[in-house]
């Protein structure tokens, strides 16, 4: 069974020193079975970073969307009269209280925890704990999902490394703000419901059509890249789960040359 102080052992084994700023996409299922579940988990990440370092989750919210696949899935074969009374039910987003959906216990313990901040973007908000946690999380504007605009591009500028625990690229939100820097991206309407002073509102706005389909083809072209050894991606175990741990800024500027050679095509030629 793994405790806080091997897998605190683990975490510096792998590269995570004090004061880092971390990204945390992570499976808890994956690490095996942890004395205290999540809970231990997130006070080893925190022993690792110290008092100076910051944590950071990914706490979205993806099904409070008209064309999310959570909404498509239950509304389908809805008649319009059901499809209207289920859009004004659906529960609307607020910061202090809503679930993130789908990002793992790690992500809901950091969420819950007393002393974290979260972004208050109704789809896209991250969590984090530490020195850092309200530049971090402050100022994400609505239509900026992944952007310059949300906590990504603050975590840019903190040089901040991405831990991918027990997942693959495939959940990369890094990639996102490579993603959001290629000229001409489409871009398309967004809907959300949100809590407001004045009861549940729906708002609509217009941001970059994400797409991640291929997030785990552009992370292995990425991790080809690196000679083994001798890189900026360090591999390893945190329990049992395969981890990988590196800077977010090489993540990001490694990737938009992928993204500007047309996604897949510089990969297809390595």
């Amino acid at each position: 069974m793994h405790t806080e102080a091997s897998l605190t052992a683990d975490l510096r084994r792998l590269g995570v020193t004090k004061a880092m700023t971390l990204l945390v996409h992570a499976s808890l299922r994956s690490v095996g079975l942890v004395q205290g579940g999540s809970r231990t988990l997130l006070s080893a990440l925190r022993e690792a970073v110290g008092p100076d370092g910051t944590l950071v989750v990914p706490t979205f919210t993806t099904g409070n969307s008209l064309t999310s696949p959570a909404y498509l899935r239950s509304t389908r074969g809805l008649t319009r009269h059901q499809l209207l009374s289920y859009r004004e039910n659906m529960e609307p987003f607020s910061p202090a209280s809503t679930p993130s959906d789908g990002m793992g216990r790690l992500a809901e313990e950091v969420r819950v925890t007393p002393a974290a901040v979260r972004s208050g973007h109704p789809q896209t908000s991250f969590a984090a704990l530490g020195p850092l946690a309200a530049r971090i999380t402050s100022g994400h504007a609505l239509d900026c999902l992944l952007g310059e605009r949300s906590p990504l591009g603050r975590l840019y500028e903190e040089e901040a490394y991405v831990l991918l625990l027990g997942v693959g690229f495939e959940v990369c939100s890094a990639f996102h703000l490579s993603e959001c820097r290629q000229p001409g991206q489409v871009r398309r309407r967004y809907d959300c419901r949100v809590m407001t002073e004045d009861g549940p509102r729906w708002t609509a706005f217009l941001d970059v059509d994400h797409d991640d389909s291929d997030f785990g083809d552009l992370g292995r072209w990425l991790e080809a890249s690196v000679p083994a050894g001798r890189g900026p991606l360090d591999r390893g175990r945190i329990g049992a789960a395969d981890s990988r741990l590196f800077p977010l800024r090489w993540a990001v500027d490694t990737a938009s040359r992928w993204f500007a050679a047309g996604r897949g095509a510089e990969a297809d030629r390595a």
